[in-house]
């Protein structure tokens, strides 16, 4: 992609469809004059009064507890520096995105237009009542180590400069597993810090804490080794400075056991790589590029074990697995400080939680076979659905045996319901699908290629490494299209009508009219079928050509069906063919079936499309919980459709007793566990989330998917086609291109499964 390509469209991200990336959102009732008389005046005068009498009421009738400021005077962004605070507030909106969406913290970003340091303490010590935690972030060093330790000092709310912590958390849980697989005692190794800024600093000083003697580790600068005669150094870098006056890096790194780099691209060789001890601990952690390529640090010594910041490489030092958490813990105990205990117990949650099993889910987002602890897997991946309640019952518990808890947690199995019941409000579910589409990308056709949506996700999927596009219609249109919006990869473009796919198109029909000319097909009517994309799209796939095809963005969803279904067989013991959409709601994903196909099933196919639904909702790594939805409440009714849900659950009982599905039952419920359990204890529902909606008829789940996405901004994905033999699907008319992405990431997850079944076969 074109430099300027990739440049507007981080801009257009950040502009539209509104500028910025996060809102402020009511969460109480609003439609009446009763609810704003109590919202505002004179209603609002009573919290206040009841704050006024004791100020630890602010967290009971405030979103306080809740709520962290990211701040940040704009001196450090990233590697762009000095930058000015305006220029930061992009990455402060960033920071507080990734804590709404890994920890369900709200957060106000607050950019102080000050370098003086007295000027900021003073700021942030004014604004602090209306927080319950301070996250300091892009502040440079020197001044950042004296703001937080004077914040830390003056302030009874948690404060943490995520830069120098967060980096130290996650890399120091990363050794202690390192050491574990290496057969080395912390005490014992020899370390080698390339980078004397904030984080190798705070990195430094945690290793301390776990083991690593002072005299063990040596620091070097971009000026050269840390030693006792230099006098441009800090004080707390002197505290690293040995009697090594003209020391190399080179000379350091032999016979070093470890070394950490927070500094610059390839500083580390691979003959100095050689040079370190038996199995090797390399923290290249420079970003981008680290400080020694990945590939060719593990292809100069098989006993390495490496980590990065990169994402596309195993044991990425990522701070998402440290400070989301870390704040969910302290808030929710109304610690004072974040301390070096509550640290400490991060460091260790994280280091064992990346040894116990791996959820299947977690693999399968991650096109892993099975996650194992071992080299190249130290850390839990950023996606792991532990890290939410193991991580912060850890820092909660530090803080009240470390005497920082104010509101000490008596529950803990309530407390961890609590922490994955949050885990609903995010979209984490749409990432974790293209990260498992990374993993073994298929060739994928899109048949309305000259519609500039349809070429902007096709875009996307190669870029992202989802998928190889495939793009077919008007080559000289898409060649434009493709120049409009800096689509420069060199992808196959196919227009089936010219006449350089006459072979082709001239072999597909002959294909198709011999599996077809019992049912009134000429060859002269396939010839001519064969001028259609979705007929040769899908010859393609079954021909081998392609993995992957998608149509419908610009027809209605019956006339693109149409064709696939003429041409691609049933998946083996399919007689119809149905449809999921899988949406992203506030509590979770949720599977609707069926949403586009049959318009009335009966009992019988019901309960068939329910069990294509549950292995599909299985692929997404989800254990299947599905509820038969109607207007009654089991048997409470003797109408045509609730009786009809009820024989298909009958039908599922007998022959699939493993299956946990249940019903007829009204919609609210099977949402709504305490409501279930007391009307309907004897439900196999009570207990367990639902995640799967099955209805009578097409009328009630198309229309209950559509409701979703457009008044509670559900993102949907699908329909996903269910019972075909082939990963063919079709977009909805006029689907968005985030919505097209999605599918394509879906459709090559399917591609992946239904060749993995062909293999056993």
């Amino acid at each position: 992609m074109h430099k300027d390509s990739k440049r507007r469209e981080a801009l257009l991200y950040h502009a539209k469809p509104k500028p910025g990336k996060i809102e402020v959102v009511p969460t109480k009732a609003y439609a009446s004059q009763r609810d704003l008389s109590l919202a505002y005046s004179p209603g609002v005068a009573e919290p206040c009064l009841e704050i006024a009498k004791n100020v630890k009421n602010v967290y009971k009738y405030t979103a306080k507890g809740n709520l962290v400021a990211v701040i940040s005077n704009g001196t450090a962004v990233l590697g762009l520096g000095d930058i000015g605070p305006e220029a930061s507030k992009p990455v402060m909106e960033g920071k507080g995105l990734l804590f709404k969406i890994f920890a369900d913290i709200d957060v106000f970003d607050i950019e102080v237009d000050t370098k003086d340091i007295d000027k900021f303490i003073e700021t942030v010590k004014n604004i602090a009542p209306t927080f319950g935690g301070i996250n300091l972030e892009d502040i440079k060093a020197p001044e950042s180590f004296e703001i937080e330790r004077r914040l830390k000092e003056e302030l009874d709310i948690p404060v943490m400069h995520d830069d120098q912590h967060g980096t130290a958390i996650i890399s120091a849980a990363a050794l202690l597993n390192a050491l574990l697989l290496a057969n080395k005692k912390i005490e014992d190794i020899k370390v080698v810090v390339s980078g004397a800024g904030s984080a190798a600093l705070a990195c430094s000083n945690l290793y301390l804490q776990l083991g690593v003697r002072l005299e063990n580790i040596i620091m070097f600068d971009k000026d050269g080794v840390l030693h006792t005669r230099r006098t441009d150094l800090l004080p707390i870098q002197m505290h690293y400075a040995k009697e090594v006056q003209g020391m190399s890096l080179a000379d350091a790194v032999k016979g070093s056991d470890m070394f950490l780099g927070l500094s610059a691209p390839n500083v580390l060789t691979p003959d100095m790589l050689l040079s370190m001890n038996e199995n090797p601990i390399v923290f290249a952690m420079a970003n981008p590029v680290p400080e020694i390529d990945y590939d060719l640090a593990i292809a100069t010594r098989s006993d390495i074990i490496m980590a990065t910041g990169r994402s596309d490489k195993p044991n990425q030092v990522n701070n998402v697995l440290g400070f989301p958490f870390i704040f969910r813990g302290a808030l929710d105990v109304r610690a004072t400080k974040i301390n070096e205990e509550m640290k400490m117990a991060a460091v260790y949650a994280l280091a064992n939680l990346a040894k116990e099993t791996v959820p299947e889910q977690v693999n399968i987002a991650y096109g892993e076979k099975k996650l194992v602890f071992g080299k190249d897997y130290i850390l839990p991946k950023p996606f792991d659905p532990r890290l939410m309640t193991e991580i912060p019952p850890a820092i909660a518990k530090a803080a009240m045996e470390s005497g920082v808890a104010t509101e000490p947690i008596l529950d803990w199995e309530k407390y961890k319901n609590e922490l994955f019941d949050r885990m609903g409000s995010d979209n984490k579910m749409v990432r974790l699908l293209i990260n498992r589409a990374k993993t073994d990308p298929k060739r994928v056709i899109y048949t309305e290629a000259d519609q500039l949506n349809v070429l902007k996700a096709a875009q996307i999927v190669h870029e992202e490494g989802i998928g190889v596009p495939i793009l077919l219609g008007n080559k000289e249109i898409i060649l434009e299209l493709k120049e409009e919006i800096g689509f420069d990869a060199d992808v196959e473009i196919i227009d089936p009508k010219t006449s350089e796919e006459k072979e082709r198109r001239n072999r597909f029909a002959q294909k198709f009219w011999k599996a077809r000319e019992r049912r009134g097909v000429t060859l002269l009517d396939a010839q001519k079928i064969m001028r259609d994309r979705s007929y040769f799209a899908s010859m393609m796939v079954l021909e081998g050509e392609a993995d992957v095809m998608l149509s419908g963005y610009s027809r209605n969803y019956p006339s693109s069906l149409k064709p696939i279904l003429q041409m691609i067989p049933r998946a083996n013991g399919v007689s119809k063919v149905s449809t999921t959409n899988l949406m992203m709601t506030q509590r979770g994903p949720l599977f609707l079936a069926d949403t586009a196909v049959n318009p009335n099933p009966t009992a019988e196919e019901l309960a068939k499309i329910a069990l294509m639904t549950s292995y599909t909702v299985k692929m997404f790594g989800l254990d299947p919980v599905m509820a038969m939805v109607s207007f009654g409440n089991f048997g409470s009714s003797s109408e045509e459709s609730p009786v009809k849900l009820r024989k298909a659950v009958q039908i599922l009982h007998d022959q699939h007793p493993e299956m946990i599905v249940d019903g007829e039952v009204q919609m609210d419920f099977a949402l709504n566990q305490e409501m279930l359990k007391e009307k309907f204890p004897f439900s196999r529902l009570v207990g367990k989330k639902v995640n799967t909606l099955l209805f009578p008829n097409l009328d009630t789940a198309n229309t209950t998917y559509k409701m979703l996405k457009e008044l509670n901004g559900a993102t949907s994905i699908g329909p996903i086609i269910l019972g075909l033999d082939e990963a063919v699907h079709v977009f909805q008319l006029g689907a968005s291109v985030d919505e097209m992405v999605n599918m394509s990431a879906v459709a090559v997850i399917d591609a992946q499964e239904k060749q993995k079944r062909k293999k056993k076969a």
